[in-house]
């Protein structure tokens, strides 16, 4: 595991390894947070699907991105991210998802895919980003780290819970870019 990590957008063929991540990496951060029963009843092949759909229907700035390492004859997805226009307010980015697989943390691989998916957006006309964490979620301490303030808080319900969750912006993300340029993607 001491490959090059690049990123490049999805490609339906990606969906399984984006599902394995995204499955792995839910069971690990959301363990006594999201219900069990939740955890145990994802599945990859559910998630494939999602993720086959969500790569093909994507529309500019929405996109999807992969973190492949090139450890392996023809690269292994090690992590992903989305991102596109705000689900709830106007004229705003959102980062939809960020995951980066147990194993390959604490590598820089989701800072090179935070970096990517905002530098979508901004070139996608939007000046402005946020992302939902869940409150108790530690990962949340990420984002304060990659220069976002806490903007907003809600509770909602998900798998029959409610649950906090702390919305964290980026209010200017041509100065963010330019401040860290050496960060993204090579």
């Amino acid at each position: 595991m001491s490959g090059e990590v690049g990123l490049r957008p999805a490609r339906p063929a990606d969906a399984p390894a984006i599902a394995g991540i995204h499955v792995e990496t839910w069971r690990a951060a959301y363990a006594g947070i999201v219900p069990d029963a939740y955890l145990v009843a994802m599945t990859e092949s559910k998630q494939t699907l999602q993720w086959n759909n969500t790569i093909r229907s994507a529309v500019a700035p929405e996109v999807v991105l992969v973190a492949e390492s090139s450890d392996l004859p023809g690269g292994r997805v090690v992590g992903f991210g989305s991102c596109g226009r705000a689900r709830k307010r106007r004229g705003t980015g959102e980062v939809f998802t960020l995951y980066v697989a147990p194993d390959w943390q604490g590598r820089g691989i989701g800072r090179r895919l935070l970096h990517g998916l905002l530098a979508k957006l901004k070139a996608g006309g939007l000046n402005e980003a946020q992302v939902w964490v869940l409150s108790d979620n530690p990962a949340r301490f990420f984002y304060e780290a990659m220069g976002a303030r806490r903007a907003a808080e809600r509770r909602e319900r998900f798998a029959g819970v409610h649950l906090d969750e702390a919305a964290y912006a980026w209010g200017d993300l041509a100065a963010w870019l330019a401040e860290r340029a050496g960060e993204g993607p090579a």
